[in-house]
């Protein structure tokens, strides 16, 4: 605090000659974190996969994830072997892989975007296509075949040379009303027809074009006026035979050669049609044993079923491979799926779909007895909804660094993933049982309930959308962990099998809780096992569960709810264990009576307003709970709520313990606890975050400046930092020793979970809308972050990390980036001060050691003489030659003797010319009366030299005053005593000065007046500095003294 009174204010707060920096300007980044990449996206747009054959051996699957591309290998297990970089300016709009090559279009014109088409190799861009001036419509398809690279826009083709890359030619579909030349069908090549393109129109119509000359050849019409438009093209195995889906439901296998339709099916219905077809080519896979060719698969956008036709005998459905891709949660309850691609790999039984689910998968017919429906075979997806929330797994007993790996997110498509920092193939969704078992058992997959309209999908099946998550690895049993089949989300009452209970005693039990959207039941899950566990806990009151808390042993976990009530339970048993406030029992109720009627006097009422005391039973929250921790050694729980209130329990008795109200002043959000500086922080409705100190229970600090809602905020790994983001999209960083803010980063959208790594080492968020996770680096575990306070000018727009890495850095690069480091020290120049006041006795800075050293030199000298004279060395063997001290080499020593005298001379100039520059200074600073500049070159000599000065100082001839260097040495110490300065120091030299001189000194009537001057500023300064050393110490000691 500073001091109060006005007439005496503080000197340490003085400084004086302080530079006054000039405003920073406007930060164009975080100070602190450095965007590193995204994951958890594996195909979350609509844009097609695209396939290639890697030898005889295996398939390479490409697919889009915004303005990147990622490559999987299908021999892996779809293992991501490539990242496209540079990413590109814009979304991606069309792929398509052609030999060694994977080509991607992207950006639209309409938007004000640029536009382009890029090739990249092994995930590294080495060519690009050179697009007309005038293309103002986005790519949508890409096509390339013999020597021709051919890209379908909404109502243009546009070819290039697939040899030179070189624009070829455009061609234009003309239509006879508006919009009927768009192509919506896009464009496709056969076998045998060379140069030739087919294009799908919005009126039905299949237009046949020669990329050579740019000629209409030929116009396929729709069988029937009705059909709508064409929403898919694919040639057949069998020559000269096209597949052509319409809009309203149609789909026919068409003759190009006899314009004749060989067969139509009603493949798919007006709401949703056929949007994607492959055919099989190993042939087998039709007929009643599977022997015979002829399966096509077909798949509409708008819904998650894959149909299998046996083309044979008219054509009819093999079978229906149900829910094979989900939609998000959001999505609606008419929309039950998505799929963008479905496509039969060359030569494979093995089918490849891609969905809008952010998934890719692989199936395969390897089923006995035979089935026409195949089976799973790889996956990769991530979610499938923007993520709601996330955490770091913490460490486990061992000390494993398992915290700094493994990421925990929980997902609106009601999913819940952990992510690997290190591994993206080790990344995997914790399941929740074989959900297409059940769904099966349900009649969900059946065949007759195609018919029924809308239907309930497999993500109806999983637990509700997870909005908390609270672990502990101290019980985790890993992999090993309740072995066999085990029940799931035990819902009974009855938990009375202590057979299980006495198992996991000895393998581990769970170690994940989860809250639901919605939902009265807390869920468990076997971290280790990747599954989901045994039991789901409900709140006491039956009201949905609003936050969730595990105790740091791994034993217990907290349930607390929109009601206000909250239940612990234990994790091994799964059996209830308290209630907070505790339940009384009868003896209780009459002992609460008692107290009740005991109150009624008035000394009791005195007794009872005196402190804070509370019943058992009482203090039950009456709103939502938002928070809740326990301490580290389980002796409290602390719980906040929307009442505005926070609750301190006792954890053994469930009872009340203290309370801090902040009702009717603000409603309390949110909770976090940082267990190493035993602070909790509370984010409020009224934008701030306050911070408690569990041990006083005091307000310690509040931190104002977000602008919106608080989405969600946790601390540091060392405790230091409070990392909050807030619905203005700006990401706020505070210290919390200095109470400033110290960065702020703003992002296109709002971040709605944020997690900070037990390492330090990363910064995890989920922005609004997106399905990716966005990982930030710690540039401070590497380099030093100025805790100076920034202004809301300085927070700037950047943008957040991306999944290739691209303009990323990792925790090295960004630690030693030379630009930020120099703008910083541009920026923040600190105002050196040598003295705050001179009003204060200042020290040096010069090291302890060194003037000690001095004061000591000649016992240092004496203690370092070597005690006896060097002996020669002991006769070596004959066949070694002598290494030295063989007195028969005199010519040897005449030679080191002369080399001796010579390196003397050498010496003897160099000393020679630094006392020159001792006495220059001394006779200069004496001529200007500042011997600033002296005082600063004796301090910068070591002891030994500065030894060697003092003693090299002279009286020089006669009475002349102007070259007594001994009359001048006195005069500056004296200076430098009456400034106050370095005072320690001038004790020290003078010390030596009297030790070396003091004869000489005694003989001069000149040099006894300086040093009488001397004496005399040395005792008026002793006294002030015994007088305040004696106050200070009397005020301390009546402070410390048990009579006041």
């Amino acid at each position: 605090m500073p001091h109060s009174d006005p007439d005496r204010p503080s000197t340490k707060r003085l400084k004086l000659d302080a530079v006054v920096a000039k405003a920073p300007p406007p930060k164009k980044g975080s100070a602190i974190f450095a965007p590193f990449r995204t994951v958890g996206l594996v195909s979350p747009t609509s844009v097609p996969f695209a396939s290639i054959p890697l030898g005889k051996t295996t398939f390479q699957i490409t697919t889009s994830v915004g303005r990147s591309l990622q490559t999987y290998d299908l021999k892996r297990g779809l293992n991501l072997v490539f990242v496209t970089r540079p990413q590109t300016p814009a979304d991606i709009t069309a792929t398509y892989a052609w030999k060694e090559k994977v080509y991607a279009a992207w950006g639209d014109a309409r938007n004000g975007e640029p536009q382009g088409i890029w090739a990249f190799q092994r995930g590294k861009k080495v060519a690009e296509l050179e697009l007309p001036a005038d293309l103002d419509q986005p790519i949508r398809q890409i096509l390339i075949f013999g020597a021709w690279i051919v890209a379908c826009a909404l109502t243009r083709i546009e070819v290039w040379k697939s040899a030179t890359m070189e624009h070829y030619t455009t061609i234009f579909s003309s239509a006879t009303q508006r919009g009927d030349n768009e192509l919506t069908g896009g464009i496709c090549n056969m076998p045998t027809f060379l140069n030739k393109i087919f294009v799908g129109r919005k009126d039905g119509w299949v237009e046949i074009w020669n990329v050579s000359t740019g000629k209409l050849i030929y116009t396929i019409l729709p069988p029937n006026p009705n059909c709508g438009s064409v929403t898919c093209m694919e040639p057949t195995p069998a020559l000269s035979l096209l597949a052509i889906s319409y809009s309203a439901g149609p789909l026919i296998l068409h003759n190009v050669l006899t314009d004749k339709s060989a067969l139509r099916l009603n493949a798919g219905t007006e709401d949703a049609p056929v949007t994607s077809i492959s055919f099989r080519t190993d042939g087998q896979g039709a007929g009643p044993d599977g022997r015979k060719d002829g399966v096509m698969a077909t798949a509409t956008s708008l819904g998650g079923d894959v149909t299998f036709w046996d083309l044979n005998k008219g054509g009819r459905i093999m079978g229906t491979l149900r829910s094979a891709h989900n939609p998000p949660s959001h999505a609606g309850t008419e929309i039950r799926g998505g799929i963008s691609k479905v496509e039969f790999l060359s030569g494979q039984p093995v089918l490849m779909t891609s969905g809008l689910d952010n998934s890719l998968k692989s199936w395969i017919f390897d089923n006995s007895p035979f089935s026409p429906i195949p089976r799973i075979l790889h996956t990769r997806s991530g979610h499938a909804a923007p993520v709601s929330c996330l955490q770091f797994l913490p460490t486990d007993f061992d000390g494993a660094d398992a915290g700094n790996k493994w990421l925990l997110s929980g997902g609106q498509d009601r999913s819940l993933w952990g992510w690997s920092l290190r591994r993206d193939g080790q990344s995997t969704e914790l399941s929740q049982g074989n959900i297409r078992k059940r769904a099966k058992k349900m009649g969900i997959l059946s065949g007759s309930t195609l018919g029924h309209g809308s239907t309930t999908t497999l993500d109806d099946l999983k637990a509700p959308e997870i909005t908390c998550i609270a672990s502990s690895l101290n019980r985790d049993g890993g992999i090993g962990a309740m072995p066999g089949k085990q029940m799931m989300w035990d819902k009974g009452s009855d938990k009375t099998k202590l057979s299980t209970a006495e198992i996991s005693g000895s393998t581990g039990w769970e170690s994940v809780v989860t809250a639901h959207k919605d939902d009265a039941w807390a869920r468990t899950w076997f971290w280790g096992r990747k599954r989901a566990g045994r039991w789901a806990f409900k709140t006491g009151d039956g009201a949905y569960v609003s936050t969730v808390a595990i105790s740091s042993c791994g034993s217990f976990a907290l349930l607390g709810s929109v009601g206000g009530s909250i239940d612990m339970f234990n994790l091994q048993s799964g059996r209830h264990r308290q209630r907070f406030p505790s339940r009384l029992t009868p003896a209780q109720v009459r002992q609460l009576r008692m107290q009740q009627l005991k109150s009624l006097d008035t000394v009791s009422k005195l007794q009872t307003h005196s402190g804070k005391s509370f019943t058992a039973g009482a203090g039950r929250h009456t709103d939502r709970v938002t928070g809740l921790v326990i301490d580290p050694l389980n002796r409290s729980v602390i719980s906040c709520s929307l009442d505005g209130k926070i609750k301190f329990w006792d954890f053994l008795t469930g009872n009340l313990v203290d309370e801090i109200d902040w009702s009717p002043m603000t409603k309390i959000t949110g909770c976090r606890y940082h267990p190493g500086n035993d602070l909790i922080a509370f984010s409020c409705d009224d934008h701030s975050i306050r911070v408690v100190d569990i041990e006083t229970r005091h307000t310690i600090r509040e931190f104002w400046g977000c602008r919106n809602t608080i989405n969600d905020f946790c601390f540091s790994n060392d405790g230091r930092w409070i990392v909050a983001a807030s619905q203005d999209a700006i990401i706020r960083v505070w210290d919390l020793p200095t109470s400033h803010l110290i960065d702020a980063f703003k992002l296109d959208n709002p971040c709605t979970a944020i997690a900070f790594s037990s390492t330090g080492e990363y910064l995890a968020g989920a922005t609004q809308g997106e399905l990716g996770v966005h990982i930030w680096t710690n540039r401070t575990l590497f380099t030093h972050v100025p805790t100076r306070q920034i202004s809301e000018k300085e927070i700037g727009l950047v943008e957040g990390p991306t999944v290739s890495g691209e303009g990323g850095q990792g925790m090295l690069d960004a630690a030693f980036e030379v630009e930020v480091a120099a703008e910083e020290d541009e920026n923040l120049s600190a105002p050196v001060v040598d003295q705050l006041s001179a009003d204060m006795m200042t020290l040096s800075l010069v090291p302890k050691s060194r003037w000690q050293t001095l004061l000591h030199i000649d016992l240092i000298k004496q203690r370092n003489k070597p005690k006896e004279a060097p002996k020669l060395p002991e006769k070596a063997p004959f066949f070694l030659p002598a290494v030295g001290g063989d007195p028969n080499k005199q010519p040897a020593l005449d030679a080191a003797k002369e080399a001796g005298v010579a390196t003397s001379r050498i010496t003897q100039l160099d000393r020679t010319r630094a006392e020159q520059v001792f006495t220059s200074k001394l006779l200069r600073g004496a001529a200007t009366g500042d011997y600033n500049d002296f005082i600063d070159h004796l301090k910068a000599l070591p002891p030994s030299t500065a030894d060697l000065e003092l003693r090299s100082l002279s009286m020089g001839e006669g009475e002349d005053e102007e070259v007594n260097e001994l009359l001048h040495f006195i005069r500056a110490l004296t200076s430098r005593l009456v400034a106050r300065r370095d005072y320690e120091l001038t004790q020290a030299w003078m010390t030596v000065f009297l030790r070396l001189h003091f004869d000489l000194i005694m003989e001069s009537e000149s040099l006894l007046k300086a040093l009488a001057v001397w004496k005399e500023h040395q005792e008026r300064e002793k006294q002030r500095l015994d007088s305040l050393v004696g106050y200070c110490g009397g005020v301390v000691g009546f402070l410390r003294s048990p009579r006041t």
